[in-house]
Order: structure tokens, then sequence, then C-alpha cells
């Protein structure tokens, strides 16, 4: 089988794994509540739930491109944790009502949050750190350091409400539907999401620079055999992995209103979900993005079963998207995780 054979096959083997957990997700919904499907999937609840799942598809994405260049960025969940942080204070001390302040919030939240990861690479590629020690510091720093410093600012570790950025609608489109409210009268940031996912899956896999990613998580001796920096590739993947957690967390932001420091924060494990969406999705942005799209549907679904009086656990809606994981992949299929990741690399120059 040819190279490109096996990455089409892959691709499909991810659109059947998500199609399968959806069916099962589906299944359990209406065989165990005995609530006809039409009842549950509204295209309100799918908007929501696409909602939902742009931070964490933003998280798997950023997260499949470390880990392709041979980094396991585990501390995805700490710079979400930090992008919703920086979003919440940004958008206050820029002080600009509407949109456009929240706008300004979000630039602010990706610009800060690249910032912390360049010294998060540094100590990972550099200095050669455990990076499972090393992401979890972030997260335990970002769990512990976040609300402190909101509750400097607001006298709070919950920041006030924030202006949103509204949504997108197209007239006419607008009113088709079903389709309508659920496409074409949406958050920009869900139009965002899709077009780093886009983009992301055409970089990696239609572009030099993205057979140089996979080479580096694969076999960077064979890389640096051919003169490129395998570091230096490393080094784009990671910033660019804790970038797009960082927009994921300002996005989270930017659809809730205001920053939430308790408990788990706002935040609430979608970084560590990121992480499950692109092994689920077998390293493919887009795979990835129907993971999180499957556990968005989730998240939102407890809410949909109250509307139609069904009372169900959180914790147990919690813990269906990993079910559906492990159920789904021990049946269908199986993912396989890059050669060299944890490995640091030296030139042999």
């Amino acid at each position: 089988m040819s190279v490109v054979d096996d990455v089409r096959s892959r691709r499909f083997g991810t659109a059947g794994l998500v199609a399968v957990a959806a069916v099962v997700v589906a299944a359990i919904a209406t065989v165990a509540f005995g609530v006809p499907l039409a009842r549950i999937v509204t295209p309100g609840y799918v908007a929501r739930s696409i909602q939902l799942a742009a931070p964490i598809t933003l998280a798997a994405v950023g997260g499949l491109y470390a880990e392709k260049s041979g980094v396991f960025n585990i501390g995805l969940e700490g710079f979400m944790i930090f992008g919703a942080f920086f979003a919440a204070a940004g958008t206050y001390f820029v002080g600009v009502d509407g949109a456009v302040g929240a706008w300004a919030g979000i630039a602010i939240s990706v610009v800060l949050t690249t910032v912390l990861t360049v010294l998060f690479a540094v100590l990972l590629i550099r200095y050669k750190a455990n990076q499972i020690v090393a992401g979890l510091g972030v997260w335990f720093v970002g769990l512990g350091l976040a609300p402190f410093t909101a509750s400097i600012i607001w006298g709070s570790r919950n920041s006030p409400r924030m202006p949103g950025v509204g949504r997108l609608t197209i007239p006419g489109l607008s009113e088709i539907p079903y389709l309508g409210r659920i496409v074409f009268d949406q958050s920009p940031l869900v139009w965002l999401t899709a077009i780093i996912v886009l983009a992301s899956w055409a970089v990696l896999y239609r572009t030099k620079y993205g057979y140089w990613i996979q080479a580096a998580g694969e076999n960077p001796e064979a890389l640096d055999t051919a003169g490129i920096d395998v570091n230096r590739v490393r080094y784009a993947a990671v910033i660019f992995s804790g970038a797009m957690a960082g927009l994921g967390g300002a996005v989270l932001l930017a659809h809730s209103s205001s920053f939430i420091g308790t408990g788990q924060t706002m935040v609430d494990n979608r970084g560590w979900l990121g992480i499950v969406a692109y092994l689920f999705g077998n390293y493919n942005p887009l795979g990835a993005a129907a993971a999180a799209l499957l556990f968005g549907g989730v998240d939102m679904l407890q809410g949909q079963l109250q509307t139609i009086n069904i009372d169900v656990s959180p914790k147990l809606l919690g813990l269906l998207p990993y079910v559906v994981v492990i159920v789904v992949l021990t049946g269908w299929g199986k993912t396989r995780v890059p050669s060299s990741v944890g490995e640091p690399y030296e030139s042999e120059e």
C-alpha cells in the first residue's frame, strides 16, 4: 500500500470512528430515555453544541501538531486556562464595549499565551525537561495563578460580565429551515475555528512544511539528514499548539461572557478532552474536529434533556465521551502514536 493510500485509509477510518460514536450516543439518548431523537437534536441544540466544540477543537488541533512533531504538550488545559483569563483581563483593561472589546481581548490573549508557550517550548526542547512534568506544571500554575490574579483585579475569582462577539447572521440564508440556525446564524468564532481546522489539515497533508512536521515526529534523523532543523520545526509546532489552546480558552470566554476561576475553572477539563479528541481523530485535524463536536454534543445534552423534563446526573454525562471513545476504539480501530514522541533530539553535526 502506498503512503497516499495509507493516509486516505486512515482518513476514512477516522470518519468511520466518529460516525459510529455518534450513532452510539444517539442510541443511548433514545433508548435509555425513551425520547424521539428529533426532540433532542433540535437546531438550537446543534448550534450550541458546535459552539461548545470550538474550544476543544482548537486545543486538539494545536496538540496534534505538537505531538506530530514529536513533542507531547500535555499542558493544553493550562494554556486554555491562561487563554480564558487573558481574554477576560484584556477585554476589561481595553475598556471598549461591544464586539470590538471582545475581539481585542481575544487578540491580547493569543499574544500573551504565545509568549508563555515560547518559554514552555524552550524548556522542553532546549533544556530537555520532562514533557509530562512540564505540561502538568503549566496546568497547576494555571489553576492557581489565574484565579489568584483574577481576585486581585476584580476582588473575586470570577470576573464581571464581558462583552461578547455576537453572531454572524447572513440574511436570507439564516431563514433556511434547520440548517439556517445552525450554519448561517452562528458565532463568528465558530467560522474562525472551521477555517483554522481546514487550513491546519491542508498544511499538514498538502505542504512541504506539513511533511517536515510529520517527519520530525516519525523519523527526525532522516529530516536532519535532509538539511532541515528538527528542533526548529518542533519549536514552531509547540508554539502553535499553545497559541491554539490559548485561542480556545479565549473562545470559551467569549461564548461564556465571564471568567470563572472556581473549581477546575471554566475550562473544566476541555484541554484534556482536546487530547482525547485528536487521539480519537487519529491525529487528523478533521477527525479531531468531528470528535470535538461529538464531545460538545454530549456536553450540551444535559441541558437539552432538562428542557424535555429528563433529569440525568452531570457526572454520568461527563463520563460518556470517554466511555464512547474506549468502546468505539476497542471495537473499530486504533491510534498510532508518532514514533519519536517525547524523545529530545540533538543534531549529529
